[in-house]
């Protein structure tokens, strides 16, 4: 099963239905701590190490069946005793929305109220290939600290920002360095992960599709199939937020969710 951060109560200990949250390409649990301890008040929140991410296992796949299966497990394991069906809220940014709507798709009965951060069913044109390669490309060896992997890594990524997200999944204390990532399965399926597979499957619960308003992942011409596959589909932005929006605005986001999941 994926690894994963608890927060809040545990399963069963609370009314609620549990809170899973599936993170994007190249992120991890971890960075969601500020987000799920907010959404942790009432009802228990579970973040995940997607495979291929943080400590969860290493597999050679990563299409979204796959992710969605590995939510599902999750799922199965942690609100198969709690109230409500054994069903969990899922909410998903970028990589992790896509998998989160394809284990709406496929398995109805697992999600209660879904909610997507910033991107849409569709395939993506633009690629992630120059961060993953400058990641696989930087020389691991003799580093002795972040600010010195910062160095490196700026040699092929000028925005101070996405290395420091970056770098959350590198591994210092490893002997020598390594990456929480498996960067040559991520390599092979990066078409996968920017494309969307095809799910003949319709979700009719409730699905919140939360924007950067800064963003253009989810655009005017996505809404027609997005509310073909998610009829009960709300749209909402976040302003001055673009692709990171939970990042960009943490209270705002939070806010945002919580006002959905109570409603």
């Amino acid at each position: 099963m994926l690894t994963l951060l608890r927060h809040g109560p545990e399963p069963g200990e609370s009314a609620r239905r549990p809170l899973l949250i599936a993170h994007g390409l190249f992120g991890s649990a971890r960075n969601w701590g500020a987000i799920a301890r907010r959404l942790a008040v009432d009802r228990p929140v579970l973040a995940v190490d997607m495979r291929n991410h943080g400590a969860s296992r290493w597999a050679g796949t990563h299409t979204y069946p796959d992710l969605a299966g590995d939510l599902a497990e999750v799922i199965a394991a942690e609100a198969g005793g709690a109230s409500e069906g054994g069903a969990a809220d899922v909410l998903g940014h970028s990589m992790g929305g896509k998998a989160a709507m394809a284990l709406a798709l496929t398995r109805p009965d697992l999600v209660g109220k879904l909610v997507v951060a910033d991107i849409a069913p569709v395939a993506y044109g633009h690629t992630q290939m120059p961060y993953l390669i400058a990641m696989r490309d930087m020389e691991l060896a003799g580093l002795t600290g972040r600010s010195e992997a910062d160095a490196r890594l700026a040699e092929r990524i000028d925005d101070p920002s996405i290395r420091a997200f970056l770098l959350h999944s590198l591994d210092l204390r490893a002997d020598p360095p390594r990456w929480r990532l498996n960067l040559a399965t991520l390599e092979c399926e990066m078409d996968t992960i920017l494309g969307w597979p095809d799910l003949k499957g319709r979700f009719d619960g409730p699905a919140l599709f939360l924007s950067g308003g800064d963003s253009d992942y989810v655009r005017p011409e996505h809404r027609e199939t997005i509310r073909a596959l998610f009829p009960a589909a709300r749209f909402a932005k976040i302003p001055g937020a673009g692709h990171w929006l939970h990042a960009d605005r943490p209270r705002d986001f939070a806010a945002a969710v919580a006002a959905f999941l109570d409603a």
